[in-house]
């Protein structure tokens, strides 16, 4: 598997990162000032729709809101750690989507209502046919998706490798 050197392997997952919590943050600002009206439909079963989430994905965990941002807190600390070293740059990015999307979710516990750790998240995507989301929920699911895609073409390079 091609790897990024040094530097750029390294400016990669944070730039990557960055675009996330901001494109999370700002469509969530924007979901916040124009959505408090009610639901617009886009297309399809596709609505933007306000809504809070205290727990996890899904609607899960409610009222564990300060255990779920430490372990948020945790898990973005370790992920972050692990960008620094020499990897792929799927696995740059892949780690750049996950580290951003958490972030942006954990910023959302850590400065809305009721309080420091017990916020809740903003969510304003919603198909009706699934739980309502938003960019972080995305940016984690393709990071996610991206970094098994990079141990799959990883484990394929080794074994040719070996060959």
């Amino acid at each position: 598997m091609n790897t990024v050197p040094g530097r750029t392997g390294r400016v990669i997952p944070i730039v990557v990162g960055l675009l996330a919590v901001v494109a999370d943050q700002v469509t969530k600002w924007l979901a916040l000032t124009r959505l408090d009206d009610g639901p617009f439909d886009v297309v399809w079963t596709l609505r933007l729709r306000l809504a809070f989430n205290s727990g996890m994905a899904f609607g899960t965990g409610q009222g564990w809101g300060p255990v779920i941002a430490v372990a948020s807190f945790v898990v973005v600390v370790i992920l972050a750690r692990s960008m620094w070293r020499h990897r792929s740059g799927v696995t740059a990015v892949a780690l750049g989507l996950l580290v951003g999307g958490a972030s942006g979710n954990l910023i959302d516990r850590i400065v809305r209502s009721p309080g420091p750790f017990r916020g809740s998240v903003v969510d304003f995507i919603d198909f009706g046919w699934f739980p309502v989301f938003n960019v972080a929920d995305i940016a984690i699911n393709v990071g996610a998706g991206l970094l098994v895609l990079a141990l799959i073409l990883d484990g394929r390079h080794k074994s040719e490798e070996q060959s």
